[in-house]
């Protein structure tokens, strides 16, 4: 703890998320004062459970705003008296969108009610939560990584609409900073599959494909290949972007080192996890198989594009410029899953 930061607060939107919590988590111990936006005033208790479980003793330094990111109300509030913003809230949607605006419009309106509301008050810099979905997309050469100068195309019309409002929603951001920011300083974090230790029972979306894999419900595995981050490495990947000088103006993909396959990380997770990983199959699907139920299957339709596509990803630049050590892989998947099974969310 430095004793100059504990004169500064820090704005985290969506204090009840995996990825927010971990980061108001880590800006308490380092001596910040925080404020985070709840959609309701009954996630209180919880979000503090959450953080004296992951060992906060500052829990006093954290306030609470309550506001939403569809409508203006209280985003000036709550970015009053703020140094640094880390947006790492995204629109819930409680049902299946029957248009891609319906998701896109809330990410993109968001965002900007945020980063508007951050210049009103002077805040010296927003680090924006964005995703690998707004980089990693439209690459096809396979004999390169992926980088922060790539960019997912918008207008492919393969693309789902989370990918979409992933990729409108940061070149918003973007243009927002060069047209009327202002001197507000951007940074942009762009994580892929997160994992890491859940602090409460909320399982995140990127965790139900572990629940699958451990309850027995999925009983062949998809040959598809994705990114892994921990979330304690995100939380502090954000707070080096918010601190570090070299990051105004610049992205981050957050990626651990080499992708895995699914049918690597059922395989670990077998061997490491002994009696709790009975039920997890060893059967790899093949993709002709998964290519024929994307016929007549939602969920296989959503897994059939992912077969193929290389997503070897670079993270050199969070590395070198912000001198980050991500966790491996391994530590990654399975803190996950002992951590579900210590909030009993493995049946």
């Amino acid at each position: 703890m430095t004793s100059s930061n504990k004169e500064k607060t820090v704005l985290v939107t969506g204090g009840t998320g995996f990825a927010g919590v971990h980061c108001i988590l880590q800006l308490l111990n380092a001596g910040y004062k925080v404020k985070t936006t709840l959609r309701s005033l009954q996630r209180k208790q919880e979000v503090i459970g959450m953080l004296r479980h992951g060992g906060a003793t500052a829990t006093d330094n954290v306030s609470f705003i309550v506001t939403d990111l569809s409508n203006d109300a209280n985003w000036d509030l709550a970015a009053e008296n703020c140094e640094y913003v880390l947006h790492v809230a995204s629109p819930i949607l409680l049902t299946i969108p029957k248009h891609e605006d319906e998701v896109i419009r809330p990410a993109v309106e968001g965002t900007l009610r945020v980063l508007k509301a951050a210049k009103n008050a002077g805040v010296k810099r927003v680090v924006l939560t964005s995703s690998f979905g707004a980089v990693g997309y439209s690459h096809t050469d396979a004999s390169k990584p992926i980088t922060e100068e790539d960019w997912t195309n918008p207008n492919d019309k393969h693309l789902s609409a989370y990918l979409k409002s992933k990729t409108l929603a940061e070149k918003a951001a973007w243009d927002f900073i060069t047209r009327q920011g202002n001197g507000l300083e951007l940074a942009v974090i762009n994580p892929v599959a997160i994992f890491g230790p859940t602090l409460g029972p909320d399982m995140s979306t990127g965790f139900e494909i572990l629940r699958r894999l451990l309850n027995g419900s999925m009983k062949a595995i998809p040959n598809i290949t994705f990114g892994i981050v921990d979330v304690r490495d995100v939380a502090d990947l954000h707070i080096r972007a918010m601190t570090n000088p070299a990051a105004k103006g610049q992205r981050f993909l957050a990626v651990a080192g080499e992708t895995m396959q699914l049918p690597e990380v059922a395989a670990l997770i077998k061997n490491k996890m002994g009696a709790v990983a009975q039920k997890v199959p060893t059967r790899t699907l093949p993709d002709w198989v998964v290519r024929i139920a994307a016929l007549f299957s939602p969920v296989a339709k959503n897994i059939a594009p992912q077969l193929s596509r290389n997503k070897k990803t670079s993270n050199q630049k969070a590395k070198t410029l912000l001198g980050w050590q991500p966790r491996c892989n391994e530590e990654a998947i399975l803190s996950a899953v002992k951590s579900m099974v210590e909030f009993g969310l493995i049946k």
